[in-house]
């Protein structure tokens, strides 16, 4: 039920959505704290079938997580805001150069809860002195399942991949959200409009939905390559490919991204070095240089050992014989994670090589994982 509000709420809501626009906010909208009572019993599910992968944190804060009402029991409304980060090429060609790495297209440029933050606080502060009302801000890192809440304020509706779709941005909106005391007019939700589309699960290259709107982490690419913390599963090594940070696939193939303009804000664009940057560069990294490359983005977040992983499964997907000696420095590096993803790119690269040195290498090896390494699949 639509909520009633006085002319003057109305106008100070009009006057916030202006100032939500000039700070460069591309989607605004407003759903009832309480609005979604499904949430609790849906993310109970995806919880016990296991989905959320080794990502403890969903179901530490699984209580929190169900409704805003739980972050904050004063919470009457959410305001719900969406930036456009629409890449001016198609991500899918990346996966074609096999000697670069291909970067999602939200970590191209600085980290996205930076980008946000400043601009949601300002707002906030807008909100609470035209309103008199208390406020809080969250972006992604706080347990606040968004992409619900924005499908309920009418910023769009969660497609068959999960991801929020706008019929303005496509599948490219990142989001943001204050939690106000106040009780604002709500927005119409969007219907969901994907029809008979399956584009988003079919291009799925590790066949990660067991549904229709159903994600399953654990076999996700970006799941794998941003928040796992161990070795890439051999089964999924192959079909990583160069994707070096996060997988912009079902993103891409969206038939709604046609109407996903690039951003205006020149902050959101891509930093060049990042759009194609060499292989044979990123396995040369040592931290400091890691640290330098990525200073400001996503990337840096998952640290070097991880980073080098990836880049050293992209490396044996490469078919690259140039790449080999880059590969053998790193069969000797501190951490068995990346000793481990070197054994299986240089098998990859150059199998005869990798027999002739494996009983010198198995022999100093203390880590049975990496061991294992040298006889596995690949």
């Amino acid at each position: 039920m639509a909520r009633a509000a006085s002319p003057e709420t109305q106008k100070i809501v009009k006057e916030i959505k202006a100032r939500a626009a000039a700070l460069g906010f591309d989607a605004f909208g407003i759903a009832a704290a309480d609005a979604r009572p499904d949430l609790p019993g849906k993310l109970r599910h995806a919880l016990a079938e296991g989905w959320h992968g080794d990502m403890e944190w969903m179901a530490e804060t699984e209580e929190r997580r169900g409704s805003p009402l739980k972050l904050w029991a004063e919470a009457q409304s959410v305001v719900l805001l969406g930036v456009n980060y629409g890449p001016d090429f198609n991500p899918l060609d990346l996966l074609k150069e096999t000697s670069i790495g291909a970067i999602s297209a939200y970590a191209r440029n600085r980290d996205y809860h930076d980008l946000i933050k400043g601009r949601l606080k300002e707002l906030a502060g807008l909100m609470a002195r035209r309103l008199g009302a208390e406020v809080k801000v969250f972006v992604d890192t706080a347990p606040l399942m968004e992409k619900p809440l924005a499908e309920t304020a009418g910023l769009g509706w969660q497609g068959k991949h999960s991801v929020l779709v706008s019929r303005e941005f496509g599948s490219w909106l990142f989001l943001g959200a204050i939690l106000t005391s106040a009780e604002l007019p709500v927005d119409k939700p969007q219907k969901e409009s994907c029809g008979s589309c399956t584009r988003c699960l079919d291009i799925c290259p590790t066949q990660a939905f067991p549904a229709p709107f159903r994600l399953d982490a654990r076999k996700c690419l970006a799941y794998l390559s941003v928040e796992h913390k161990g070795q890439i599963p051999r089964a999924f090594r192959r079909p990583m490919g160069n994707r070096i940070y996060g997988c912009d696939d079902c993103l891409a193939v969206c038939p709604w991204n046609k109407f996903a303009s690039v951003s205006a804000e020149a902050k959101l664009r891509s930093r060049p070095e990042l759009e194609r940057p060499e292989l044979a560069e990123l396995l040369a990294l040592e931290d400091e240089g890691f640290r330098a490359l990525f200073a400001g983005s996503p990337v840096k977040r998952i640290g070097h050992q991880r980073f080098l992983r990836n880049v050293l499964i992209g490396a044996g997907n490469s078919g690259l014989a140039g790449l080999v000696p880059l590969v053998e420095a790193r069969l000797t590096h501190a951490s068995p994670l990346v000793r481990g993803a070197a054994v299986w790119a240089l098998r990859r690269l150059d199998a005869e090589r990798a027999e002739r040195m494996k009983l010198d290498f198995l022999a100093a090896e203390r880590d049975s994982e990496v061991a294992g390494e040298w006889s596995g699949d690949i």
